[in-house]
């Protein structure tokens, strides 16, 4: 997923060329991070984001679909109601590839209890909470694992500091596959974050995708999908520039396009050019050099 992967600075370096273009709208077929488009709704432009993972989808939902909702008191106790209680047995057994037995049996009931919430937004909002909660359980080490504190607190902590929602006018978040999404999206540009190729193994996919949608099983049929798997992982240089040169083909309708990367070795910006070249001329190539600190070079090429 990009937003893991990018460099520190990514997000301001997208919106200093974004800031260049003039749009009032845009699709965003792979959003990952979803603070580009609480950005972008705070310049009054119409954002319609999609995420290929349903765990990426619903912290779009809470940032770029959402233009008012909170979650309440009520809510949080209904969430956190008998949250560290174990039950026969775990609804769940995959979390505890990730959590120990008192952690599993919070984040298994805490998800049994976001089908109590009123709305899809605060379902949406719940799930960002817990994800971070999520994240944070997981920085400790048995080192440090005794400064932690119950998860049931860091809830609470991190739901007190929730940002006001932005107001927006029609935007959107989505859970297809790119190309479905770009074929039936209408906007005026499209930026095109494009994920970093390498070799993501079984250990490195998400957890909050496994809490989310209650097991494991279903990575293989998800995976399968070309989309996904350049997500996960990529063969081959021809099969990265195949789904690219595909999406593109079906992107023709937005008068602009501004595609992002991450200059890592495996396939070059000139040949993204390229491919970009094949359905309309490239604008610029715009890139921030990241090597110092991170060895990577953030690229965006406009057209």
């Amino acid at each position: 997923m990009q937003h893991s992967t990018t460099p520190s600075g990514w997000l301001a370096f997208e919106l200093s060329i974004l800031h260049r273009l003039k749009f009032d709208s845009v699709a965003i077929p792979l959003t990952g991070d979803p603070a580009i488009g609480s950005y972008l709704k705070r310049r009054n432009i119409r954002v319609a984001a999609n995420d290929l993972l349903q765990s990426d989808w619903q912290q779009s939902m809470s940032v770029i679909a959402n233009s008012n909702e909170k979650l309440s008191e009520d809510d949080v106790s209904v969430l956190l109601e008998d949250a560290y209680v174990p039950g026969y047995k775990l609804s769940n057994p995959g979390l505890k590839t990730w959590f120990g037995e008192v952690d599993s049996w919070w984040f298994d009931n805490v998800r049994r209890n976001l089908g109590m919430l009123s709305s899809p937004i605060k379902h949406a909002l719940a799930v960002s909470l817990v994800t971070m909660v999520g994240d944070y359980a997981l920085s400790f080490t048995d080192e440090t694992r005794e400064l932690r504190q119950p998860l049931s607190t860091t809830f609470r902590r991190l739901w007190s500091t929730m940002p006001e929602p932005v107001a927006g006018s029609g935007d959107s978040a989505q859970n297809k596959t790119p190309g479905v999404f770009v074929a039936e999206t209408t906007a005026e540009a499209m930026l095109l974050r494009l994920p970093r190729a390498e070799i993501v193994t079984r250990s490195n996919r998400p957890w909050q995708e496994e809490w989310l949608r209650g097991s494991t099983d279903f990575w293989t049929e998800l995976e399968a999908d070309g989309w996904v798997k350049m997500l996960r992982t990529v063969e081959t240089k021809s099969q990265y520039s195949r789904l690219i040169n595909d999406l593109l083909d079906r992107a023709g309708h937005f008068k602009q396009w501004a595609i992002s990367l991450i200059d890592s070795g495996f396939i070059s910006p000139q040949e993204i050019a390229e491919i970009i070249g094949k359905h309309r001329a490239v604008g610029a190539i715009y890139t921030k050099d990241f090597s110092e600190l991170t060895g990577k070079k953030a690229v965006i090429i406009t057209a």
